[in-house]
């Protein structure tokens, strides 16, 4: 599973990439891994869909996160 910070940033990335079309990336992502049999990409994408979710919620940026030394 990535970092939190890497699933934040890939929800950013994902609503730069596909604006208001972001949510239905990532559920294409889900279902294209669940065909796949990719259990851990499935989680993986569940979590940046939640991140989405939250960042298109509140209109913002990701909350500031320190990277790890």
């Amino acid at each position: 599973m990535l970092s939190e910070w890497e699933l934040w940033a890939c929800a950013n990335q994902a609503l730069q990439t596909h604006g208001e079309n972001a949510a239905f990336h990532a559920a294409e992502q889900i279902g294209a891994l669940v065909l796949a049999g990719d259990a851990e990409g499935v989680r993986t994408w569940q979590a940046i869909a939640a991140r989405i979710a939250q960042l298109s919620a509140t209109g913002g940026p990701a909350p500031p996160i320190e990277p790890m030394n």
